[in-house]
């Protein structure tokens, strides 16, 4: 919210210095996050004098002007400008200064060969409006050179951010509230008019939907002069705000809003036909807004329709087709109370925002409309001219005041600060909080955000000064706390220093993706889909880590990152049976370009495979103690995975701990990233919790007394079986004594059966109290022989 020096001390009478107000609104909790001087823009520009206007020699639609800038020396200026005549009085930038609207730096110059000592500047220029037919022309009485900024009192901008819970403070009027009641000047309430309306109004008006609109009140103005401009002090105002002028009826409703937090809409009663009356709007029913779009409504929605149709879009913005303009002579004005739940979601709905819905679904003051039709209706008459009816009134606004019972103590338990009885019955009365003798606290009805005594302390200790609150160490129990983490926990930032021991850089992407990036990855499961997203682009609650690992996998190789290795451990979402949400703890990995680069042992480049991924799963699983010697590799990892290159994980055929290998093509180029890349998803949740996990006690380590032997053994086995299930076959024969086994060769080709390979295992055997015999060796050997060929392998000559 913006709003000038100027306008602030309308409401507050006050010496403070920019810096003093700016440090006191954000002491008491509104965050200046700018202030913007349009003094320091206008340094250099000086009002002066057309001495003498003749025609350039050299240029038709030049002239050369003599100005006088106060300083006893005219200068020579050579202007396009075709108002620009001998006697006016303007703006003159000279050299050394900046203009606001582009930047550029006045210097003397020769101009079609004749010497310029500044520019004579434009209201767009300046930065004043967006007017650039012709230089600026100040009134006669404008004393030539005086500062251009001192002449137009250019009024320091604050910007200051209102949080959600202060509608109040949407206003200037409510910020000088708060400021004066924080020490920094007087209070000076607004004066409300007293309105003589001559006549009953023409216009019916009545709410038909109490729950949406309880109160609607207006009257009509008749004979209203719309042409003419809005008032000076007002437009300067409107700007500072950020707000363009756009005619003299809707900037007193701007105005308005700004000033006193109150959003106000004016129709041409020309353009009505009928009551004018709040309703529910009708399936289907169809606005033009005053932004020019087209809105369909449903019958959740208020509206303010007459016998015509929908002429507004109640709370949030008016139509085009009742909206005034230049020929409007009889206006009927609309102070309304909405409610706020039902604006929040009309505006959702609709996609629509507007500064009147920003006001009226943090809450608008219920106990304003009557003050606020007077203040508008005398707005309008000063400024457009007009006469007013009486005021007609249809419903009734909920101004219940809230009683709240107060402890003066509570402030020092609850804030931590002694505040004196006295200051803080001052402080509530200047907040416009009505204390009573017995410390019954009623708030006013505008301060929606309070809600019990808790409330009254933050109120107290917010302009007394949270500076004043001392800083105390929490108290801390002797002995050695207790472990709060979660079995959970422990597990995944063991996973994640794991991670990041091997190499790969934790990313953190978003839980939402676009609905057809979810449904890529869903395998079939039903997706959480948001009613009300971040933006159309984050609507699916994501069903795996891959995408966002992707999409960052993706930016880094866009800016020319060779190679990528992400790590992610985080949630993936699905709909339950029973509708509830179903997350489940998950790591996800993605490598990506070159896994090396090239070189002059290797030759080119070379990429991650499937097997990189494997070996990625194995050892993220085995860091955190899954038994990994107990896993089967089985079947393909799913669709977005490459057939022949990718498999899961299991503890039994059910139970899948992860799923790794290379990306299928179709994936790559559905989320356009160039191959090969390959993944690894962990399911978190599916490690088994290790045997005592949560106590202290570990089993210790001894080293066998004697050493270990190895034998090999070379198969041939048919050319589809899978080498995992051969060392799990022969890891089985004999469990006491084999404490291990791995492939070490693998060959088909000559010598080899058609259909058969050759995989070598070696095997390790760990003797126990005694060595082996040669035959007990024999025996094992013998076991793992047969052990093999019940998958179809024989021992090779």
């Amino acid at each position: 919210m913006k709003f000038s020096l100027e306008w602030l001390k309308h409401f507050l009478d006050t010496d403070a210095s920019v810096a003093e107000i700016a440090a006191a609104l954000n002491r008491i909790g509104h965050e200046v996050e700018g202030i913007e001087d349009p003094a320091d823009k206008l340094a250099g520009f000086r009002v002066a004098k057309v001495l003498t206007a003749e025609k350039h020699p050299d240029a038709d639609k030049l002239q050369v002007l003599s100005v006088d800038t106060g300083d006893g020396q005219p200068l020579q200026v050579v202007c396009g400008a075709p108002n620009a005549r001998s006697g006016m009085k303007g703006v003159l930038g000279l050299p050394g200064a900046v203009v606001p609207a582009n930047g550029m730096e006045l210097r003397k110059s020769a101009i079609r060969g004749v010497e310029s000592n500044g520019m004579m500047c434009s209201v767009r220029e300046l930065e004043l409006g967006d007017e650039h037919d012709g230089i600026i022309e100040l009134p006669e009485d404008a004393p030539v050179g005086t500062s251009f900024a001192d002449y137009s009192d250019a009024s320091p901008v604050f910007d200051v951010a209102i949080t959600p819970n202060r509608p109040d403070c949407m206003g200037v009027m409510g910020i000088a509230r708060d400021l004066a009641a924080a020490g920094l000047g007087t209070f000076k309430p607004i004066e409300v008019p007293s309105i003589d309306g001559e006549g009953e109004c023409p216009v019916e008006i009545r709410t038909d939907d109490p729950e949406g609109c309880p109160a609607f009140y207006g009257r009509v103005i008749r004979g209203v002069d719309n042409t003419r401009p809005s008032p000076g002090w007002m437009q300067r105002r409107l700007k500072a705000a950020g707000q363009r002028p756009i005619s003299a009826l809707v900037d007193c409703t701007n105005y308005l809003m700004l000033a006193c937090g109150r959003p106000a809409h004016v129709y041409d009663v020309a353009r009505l036909s009928g009551p004018v009356v709040a309703r529910r709007a009708q399936d289907g029913e169809t606005i033009e807004a005053l932004n020019e779009k087209t809105y369909t409504l449903d019958d959740t929605m208020t509206v303010i329709a007459d016998d015509a149709g929908v002429h507004d879009i109640g709370g949030i913005m008016g139509g085009e087709h009742s909206g005034a303009t230049e020929g409007t002579t009889d206006v009927l004005l609309e102070i309304a109370y909405f409610d706020p739940e039902r604006i929040g979601v009309t505006g959702r709905k609709l996609g629509l925002a507007s500064d009147a819905r920003t006001r009226f679904e943090r809450g608008v003051d219920p106990a304003f409309l009557d003050d606020g039709l007077a203040l508008l209706t005398d707005l309008i008459a000063q400024t457009c001219g007009g006469t007013p009816t009486e005021a007609t009134r249809a419903g009734k606004p909920p101004v219940e005041s809230m009683v709240v019972p107060f402890d003066p103590a509570l402030t020092s338990r609850l804030g931590g600060v002694d505040v004196a009885e006295d200051e803080q019955r001052r402080i509530l009365t200047e907040l416009d909080f009505k204390v009573g003798p017995d410390w019954q606290v009623t708030c006013p009805p505008r301060r929606h955000d309070i809600e019990g005594p808790a409330d009254l302390v933050e109120e107290v200790v917010r302009i007394y000064g949270l500076e004043n609150v001392a800083s105390v160490a929490l108290p801390r129990a002797d002995g050695v706390a207790q472990p709060t983490a979660s079995p959970q926990q422990k597990l995944e930032r063991k996973l994640r220093r794991a991670a990041a021991a091997r190499g790969l850089n934790e990313a953190v992407t978003w839980s939402f993706l676009p609905t057809g990036d979810a449904e890529h990855f869903a395998d079939g499961a039903q997706l959480w889909v948001l009613d009300n997203p971040i933006s159309e682009d984050m609507k699916a609650m994501r069903p795996s880590l891959i995408p966002g690992l992707l999409a960052a996998a993706k930016r880094n190789a866009d800016r020319g990152a060779p190679g990528t290795r992400l790590f992610e451990i985080g949630r993936r979402y699905f709909r339950g049976k029973d509708g509830a949400s179903d997350e489940k703890p998950t790591l996800g990995v993605v490598l990506a370009g070159e896994k090396a680069p090239r070189g002059w042992a290797q030759g080119k480049a070379s990429q991650f495979d499937a097997y990189d991924a494997k070996a990625e799963a194995l050892a993220l699983l085995e860091a955190v103690g899954a038994p990994v010697e107990n896993l089967m590799v089985m079947g393909e990892a799913g669709d977005q995975f490459h057939p022949g290159q990718s498999a899961t994980l299991r503890l039994g055929p059910k139970n899948a701990l992860a799923r790794f290998g290379a990306l299928h093509p179709k994936t790559l180029k559905a989320f356009d990233v160039e191959g090969p890349v390959v993944a690894v998803e962990i399911f978190l949740d599916a490690i088994p919790a290790k045997k005592g996990e949560g106590t202290f006690a570990r089993p210790s380590y001894t080293p066998p007394a004697l050493q270990a032997i190895t034998r090999d053994f070379a198969f041939l086995v048919p050319a589809d079986l899978a080498a995992a299930d051969l060392v799990r076959a022969v890891k089985g024969a004999d469990k006491q004594a084999i404490v291990s086994a791995r492939v070490f060769d693998v060959f088909a080709g000559q010598g080899v059966p058609e259909g058969k390979k050759s995989v070598a295992v070696e095997t390790v055997l760990q003797p126990d109290e005694k060595s082996f015999t040669d035959e007990e060796i024999k025996a094992i050997s013998d076991k793992v022989v047969a052990a093999a060929g019940k998958q179809g392998a024989e021992l090779r000559g």
